[in-house]
């Protein structure tokens, strides 16, 4: 029997293999896990196995033979590693110093890959079969590794949003919508679409060199072409290696290559990749109108977070008003959700109230308190314009959860970023209201802080617009020149202020602690005047005042 064992050790250990495959896409890590899209328990779909559940067998019954077979089945068939490398078209050139650097780095950060093959698991198929319908490189899947960690809300200083990391103009360029409810910059089908349209242009444009092509869909057509034009002039080579790059570009393309080379040769770098199958990890559902997102998880029988994972193009508590009418959802759920979806009536896709118009009160201050669009407002009650009477009603879709139920939606994504404890020990945290005109460097002057570290605070880049009215966070380790900044635990408030006789801006900004040029500011006044009856917008630090009313 040890004899029998001896000689067929080899076989054993091909035996142990196989029997592990079929668990290899449930056994994660746990670090690597927690970072990804929550899934299904696996015993909810087939049940808890009880330790008899498997046939004792003896080796002498073992067909050796049968069992290399079908280890070399369940490698071609169920892991999508073999799939993926069949697809690589890109040059290799392992022994430049930029790609050995990175191959270095990546081997070194084993858990890193693992945490983001995980959070990349749901979508690998999906990219891998858009990538092979176009005869693309299969590298390409591994792009937005390079570019957002496979990070479905991954936003860079740069405006870039979602895996693919499209700027706003590009974005609208390929045809991604941007707005209230909807980005599609971070929807996992448009953007992917998006992006090998747009790779496939690129690849166009500088003839088939691919190299070329990313460098460019990094920094820009024009900046490489500039490089090339540059090499040409002086009589120097044009492929990638040699151009004069942005430094972040010349990284970007040996980052890509690098992953290239470990999943190629995992064994030769001694290290493991996680477990991923050759199979669908989404479907794509239809739904008929716009619907609750909590509705949706609930008709799906998984958590809100899911729905926001798999769909993080949606910004708010619904899906868009306009479309698109889709969602995407892990295999299983997705088919839960068809059903449950048939039999619900097509009035209970969302929650209705009925909103009394108040006096004085705008589209935009009722769009906000309802966590609506002033346009969707305007559609669903048929007004044109911004004119509202007081008295009457609007009709207005609400969420059927409180606000931070939706914890991954836009509001509450800026609301997680704004809370989080920086600047380091000794800061303090204020509120600023945007002026009028302001921009970040403005207000990084006023408060002496740094002006990239000010837009991350608030989960923006530089270049995002300012609108008058919008809140800030600013760590800061003084007091600043602005109303808002006299107490570091200021609390500011919007209030509308009714103009009295008798009363001046100078009298009225002395009553609340604010300065004459905030009312100026806040209200689009132009001369010193005001009338009685007039209605004037303030925003007042609530800590500060003592007891004046308006």
């Amino acid at each position: 029997m040890f004899l029998f064992i001896r000689q067929n050790s080899r076989r054993f250990s091909v035996l142990l293999t196989v029997l592990s495959l079929g668990a290899c896409n449930t056994t994660q890590t746990t670090e690597a896990t927690a970072s990804a899209p929550n899934k299904l328990p696996v015993q909810s779909l087939h049940g808890t196995p009880t330790h008899d559940s498997l046939p004792r067998i003896s080796l002498e019954d073992i067909e050796f033979e049968h069992f290399e077979q079908l280890y070399l089945k369940n490698e071609i068939n169920h892991s999508i590693w073999p799939r993926l490398r069949a697809g690589f078209q890109l040059p290799e050139d392992i022994a430049h110093s930029d790609l050995q650097a990175e191959i270095n780095w990546y081997a070194r950060h084993e858990n890193y890959l693992h945490r983001v093959i995980n959070r990349a698991d749901p979508f690998l198929y999906y990219i891998l079969e858009e990538a092979e319908k176009r005869d693309l490189p299969s590298e390409l899947v591994l792009l937005p590794i390079v570019e957002s960690a496979y990070q479905p809300f991954a936003y860079s200083h740069g405006r870039a949003a979602g895996l693919w990391q499209f700027i706003p103009s590009t974005g609208k360029l390929y045809g991604l919508k941007q707005n209230w409810w909807y980005d599609g910059r971070r929807d996992i089908y448009a953007s992917t679409q998006a992006a090998l349209n747009y790779l496939e242009n690129l690849n166009k444009m500088f003839k088939g060199d691919w190299l070329l092509a990313l460098a460019a869909y990094n920094s820009g057509s024009g900046t490489v072409q500039r490089a090339v034009r540059r090499n040409k002039k002086h009589g120097k080579p044009t492929d990638f290696w040699h151009l004069d790059l942005p430094k972040e570009t010349r990284a970007y393309v040996p980052k890509l290559l690098a992953l290239k080379e470990l999943i190629n040769h995992p064994e030769k770098y001694d290290i493991s990749l996680v477990c991923v199958q050759d199979a669908p990890g989404f479907k794509q559902v239809k739904t008929r109108s716009q619907i609750d997102l909590a509705l949706a998880a609930e008709l799906a029988e998984v958590d809100l977070e899911t729905i926001y994972n798999y769909n993080p193009g949606y910004n708010r508590w619904a899906t868009a008003p306009e479309g698109p009418h889709t969602l995407i959802l892990p295999v299983e759920a997705a088919e839960i959700f068809e059903k449950n979806y048939a039999a619900l009536p097509a009035d209970q896709h969302l929650k209705w109230v009925r909103h009394k118009i108040k006096s004085g009160e705008t589209l935009s201050e009722i769009a906000s308190k309802y966590d609506t669009s002033v346009k969707h407002l305007r559609k669903v009650n048929n007004i044109h314009g911004n004119n509202i009477r007081a008295g009457k009603h609007l009709l207005i879709p609400v969420a059927s959860r409180n606000s931070a139920s939706y914890k991954l939606s836009s509001s509450q994504r800026l609301k997680t970023i704004q809370s989080r404890k920086r600047g380091g020990r000794g800061s303090s945290r204020v509120t600023h209201i945007v002026q009028k005109g302001e921009s970040f460097w403005d207000i990084s002057r006023k408060y002496k802080v740094n002006m990239h570290s000010l837009a991350k605070w608030n989960g923006m880049a530089i270049r995002d617009p300012l609108k008058q009215g919008q809140k800030l966070v600013i760590w800061t380790k003084h007091n600043g020149s602005n109303t808002s900044s006299h107490n570091p635990n200021s609390t500011i408030k919007s209030i509308h202020y009714t103009v009295r006789n008798g009363d001046s801006l100078a009298r009225i900004a002395s009553r609340y602690n604010v300065h004459v040029k905030d009312l100026h500011r806040w209200n689009t006044i132009k001369g010193k005047y005001i009338q009685p009856g007039q209605r004037l917008k303030l925003y007042i630090d609530v800590t500060e005042q003592s007891g004046s009313s308006g």
